[in-house]
């Protein structure tokens, strides 16, 4: 029976790591299409979040099946309860990334020096979304701890953006609805990163019990 229990986890770990897979990917495209000015790039990546919602209900099944019909002792309940509330974060990530890519044909394909701080902002975002699952598999608190510090460069990545979009639109009026394009990119990227944090934080509670949100 354990055994069987066991192939199940194994069956869900696989299928997180997949999704998180996803979703780093998604948000690399997206980003690329932004730095890039690229606009069919960001329509092609908005067909990719269906695959994100699909993983999301097969991840679901799994963990139902585990709760149902295998009864899981109280660590291994903390697993697959923090499976549930992971995949939630994770297909908003999927969501958030897919806004991205509905705004940034109203761009118009420019890609200036303004957009130098989007490029740190997308890689820490990326990194703290493939940590935080690679923490879940592992188990790994130390690795789930370090995604609270890679928020640290998103949050100064936004805090230049914003002084920087200011200051564009002090400049030249007429850059306003772009600068405010890219100011409501800049927030679904930060927004990522918070979710990222709370995937890092289910990841400890499924380690330790306690969960830091609440």
């Amino acid at each position: 029976m354990r055994s069987r229990f066991d192939e199940q986890l194994g069956l869900l770990n696989k299928k997180m790591i997949e999704m998180g897979a996803q979703c780093e990917a998604l948000i690399a495209r997206v980003a690329g299409a932004l730095l890039n000015g690229d606009t069919e790039a960001a329509r092609e990546a908005k067909t990719h979040g269906h695959e994100i919602d699909q993983m999301e209900r097969e991840i679901e099944s799994i963990c139902l099946k585990l709760l149902l019909q295998q009864q899981p002792v109280a660590k291994d309940l903390r697993v697959i309860s923090a499976a549930l509330k992971m995949i939630t974060d994770m297909e908003r990530i999927g969501d958030q990334a897919e806004d991205i890519a509905e705004i940034i044909p109203f761009l118009d394909g420019r890609c200036g020096a303004e957009l130098a701080d989007f490029r740190p902002m997308a890689e820490a975002t990326c990194k703290m979304v493939t940590d935080s699952i690679d923490a879940y598999v592992r188990q790994d608190l130390a690795l789930a701890g370090n995604v609270a510090a890679h928020d640290d460069v998103v949050d100064e990545s936004f805090v230049r953006i914003k002084d920087t979009l200011i200051q564009m639109i002090s400049e030249n009026k007429t850059d306003g609805e772009y600068a405010v394009d890219l100011m409501m990119i800049a927030k679904y990227f930060e927004r990522i990163g918070d979710h990222a944090v709370n995937i890092a934080e289910w990841v400890e509670f499924s380690v330790t019990g306690i969960h830091k949100g609440g």
